[in-house]
Order: structure tokens, then sequence, then C-alpha cells
């Protein structure tokens, strides 16, 4: 198939999705109690959200090598039913249609799927696949033990979409709440050996490859500071130490902390399987503060360390060995960590700009080991129904950073999504 067919058949199916009837379901009204019950009123909330996205973009190529048309479109479904007052139903899933030049993929995503039961007001238990998201920075999140290799499609690089378009785990979590904090456990088993690549694949072989688990306690000490303390272990490794802290300095001004530590082989002999390396206590620090201005913008800015990576003489070292270069950024992105051990993120944000609805939104990534940037700008308009998106993507670097080794330079990308 041409690329112009392509592009045909993504305007058609975007025109069907932008004026596809939509369906309107009436709120359901409890009836009126009787007695000395006043009459109340009980709108049900919607249990699904559906929508369909399509993407046209243009890749600009390092040492020109010319661009490559790409061209995506996904359709995304989230259900949370309840079957009564203490038992829903959660499943959620993506599929994405994507090509690139001359190569086309589908892969779908099957983010979550599991039951809740809701036992006592302060006790609750859930049971399936669970997107477990750990971890309060924005752009490097130590604690998030259960990101490893679970993005089976990249949509979007900005860091909500990361964590949200990933394959949950297959886990049991209890959960019990009191007036000042909580605390969660979590057994996550293993259910496979090898990854699946099959399209349709529920891939139980990569979101759960080894036996896993997770405590997590977190206790307000003040109004302004409710910290959680994270303990988690893997079959065969040592037990890992998170902590997240955030507190609100004043009305405008949010600062956070996210860490964590413990035993482990370094990122590379990891990467290189090497047999026999030798443990130490590696750190992994994300920290940063967020400031609210006036008229809905926000900035962020955030630190980035990560100890089990290379340092600058390692990393300048690797860039001149091809095939270990590209076999250890390979593993690194895919257990999402970052390659050296220092870096910068900045993320601003600033809705209803200029007009209502509209909102601009940037990202900016500075690698301190080797001085190389990634910057990510997207402006969105927002109709009732529809979203209209335009992002740009823009990496620099010597040869052999980790910016500037990307074969990509550039990338712009028109998007429309359509809510059911």
């Amino acid at each position: 198939m041409t690329t112009p067919s392509r592009l045909s058949q993504l305007a058609i199916i975007i025109a069907l999705a932008t004026y596809w009837p939509t369906i309107s379901f009436a709120d359901d009204l409890d009836a009126l109690s009787l007695a000395d019950s006043a009459p109340t009123e009980v709108v049900k909330a919607k249990e699904w959200r559906l929508f369909t996205e399509g993407m046209l973009g243009n890749i600009n190529q390092r040492n020109d090598q010319g661009d490559i048309q790409q061209g995506r479109i996904s359709f995304d479904l989230y259900l949370d039913h309840y079957f009564n007052a203490d038992v829903h139903a959660v499943f959620s899933d993506r599929l994405d249609l994507d090509w690139v030049g001359a190569q086309n993929s589908q892969i779908n995503t099957f983010r979550e799927g599991y039951l809740g039961w809701q036992a006592t007001p302060n006790l609750i238990a859930d049971l399936g696949r669970i997107n477990q998201r750990n971890g309060m920075a924005m752009g490097y999140n130590p604690t998030d033990y259960f990101k490893v290799g679970a993005i089976r499609s990249v949509v979007s690089i900005a860091p909500s979409s990361l964590r949200e378009n990933r394959l949950g785990s297959g886990m049991v979590r209890g959960l019990y709440l009191w007036n000042t904090g909580s605390v969660t456990a979590i057994y996550s088993p293993k259910l496979g050996d090898h990854s699946q690549n099959a399209p349709f694949a529920p891939d139980f072989g990569t979101s759960n490859p080894i036996n896993r688990w997770q405590v997590a306690l977190s206790q307000q000490i003040t109004s302004g500071l409710a910290p959680q303390l994270l303990l988690y272990g893997q079959e065969g490794q040592p037990v890992q130490i998170g902590l997240n802290a955030s507190a609100l300095i004043n009305d405008a001004l949010t600062v956070y902390g996210e860490y964590n530590g413990g035993r482990s082989t370094s990122l590379a002999a990891q990467a290189w399987n090497e047999s026999g390396a030798e443990r130490q206590y590696y750190s992994r620090l994300a920290t940063g503060a967020t400031y609210t201005f006036p008229a809905n913008i926000s900035l962020t800015l955030e630190y980035q360390y990560n100890g089990a990576a290379l340092n600058q003489s390692a990393w300048q070292a690797l860039a001149s060995q091809t095939q270990a270069y590209w076999r250890y950024r390979s593993y690194v992105f895919n257990v999402q960590d970052i390659p050296t051990q220092h870096g910068i993120f900045a993320y601003a944000s600033w809705n209803d700009a200029i007009w209502s609805h509209f909102d601009l939104t940037g990202m900016f990534k500075h690698d301190l080991v080797d001085q190389s940037h990634q910057y990510w700008l997207e402006a969105r308009y927002h109709f009732k129904q529809v979203d209209l998106a335009l992002q740009y993507l823009y990496q620099t670097g010597s040869a052999g950073s980790q910016f500037g080794a990307l074969p990509q330079q550039a990338n712009l990308q028109a998007l429309i999504k359509y809510y059911f």
C-alpha cells in the first residue's frame, strides 16, 4: 500500500469519527424515599470513556538521510462498571495501528483488567491486571517499580502518556485506610517466561516475568506533608527502599522529592548480562518544584540522578563500541530508566492560553553528562468532543550522546482526537 492511499484512509476514518452521531444516555434517577426521608436525585457517573485518535507526521532524520512520513490510528477504551456499591470491574485497552515509511504494525496494549472489592469503608482489595503507578516526580520516577518492560507502543514522549499507556501487571492488591494515612500491600506473581510480540497478545510474560511484591505506607505529618515509604522486592534481588514526599510551601509553590535506594548490579551489567557482576548500593533521585503563576501557567523544574547509570568517562568510552552502546540504550529504554547519571527536566503548561480551550505545553530535557538536549512542544485546542493538536520534537547533541545519537532529529505531528 502506498503512502498516499494510507493518508486517504486516515482522512476518511478521521472524518467518519468526527461526524459520527453521538450516543446520549439518560441519567438514572433514584426513586423517592418514603416516610420521613427527603427526596434525592442521584446522577449515575459515566462508566466508560472511548476515543479514537489519528496522527500524521513527518520525521526528519540526521545526516541528510531525508524525511520519513508516518501515521497512526488509535482506539482507546476505559470501562469501570459497578455491579453494586462494593464491587466493580475495570477494563482498559488501547489499539494502535501505525506506519512509518513502508513499515506498518498493529499493537494492542491490554492495560488493565481487574475486579475491585470494598470490603469495608477502610479496606479495599483488587485482583487482576493493574497499572500500579508509584512516584510523585514528573520526568523520572525511581520508585515506579512496575514500569519495567511495560511499554508496548510509544504514542507520545509526554511523561503522563508513558505512565498511562503501558501494560499493567497481574497482581493482588490490598489497601487499608485510616484518617491520616494508608498502607498498600501488593503481590505480583510470575505468569510467563517469554515476551509475546503478537499484536493482540496479553503479554503476561513481559508484565509478570518474575515474582514481585511491594508494601507502601503513607502518613500525614502536617497539613501540607504526607510522605510515603515503600519497600519493594523481587525474586533473587535485595529489597529496595523508596521514599516519596512533597510539601506545599505556599499557594503557588510545591516542592517534591522521590528516592530509591538498594543493592543491585549496575545498569550496564544488567544490559550486558554480566554473570557474577558485583552488587553495590545505588541511589536514584528525582527532586524538583512546581510553581503556578497567574493566568493558568505552571512551571516544573526537576533534577534527576541515577547512581546505577554510566558516569561521564564510561559513557564517553561506550560511544565508540557501537554494538554494546545500542544494547545498553535498548535495555535502558525497556526498563524506562535514564542512561547517564545526571539530568535536568523542565515542564511548562499554559491552559486557556491566548483564548479559552487552547493549551500550550512544553518539555525540555538536558543531559548534564554529555550536554545533549531534547525539546518537545504541543499546541492543543479542545472542542466539545474533538481535540486538535500539533506536536514538535527536536533533539540535538554529539554523535554518541543521549539525544544526539537517536536517528530522528526532528518530528512534526498533527493529531485529531474524537471522544465518543
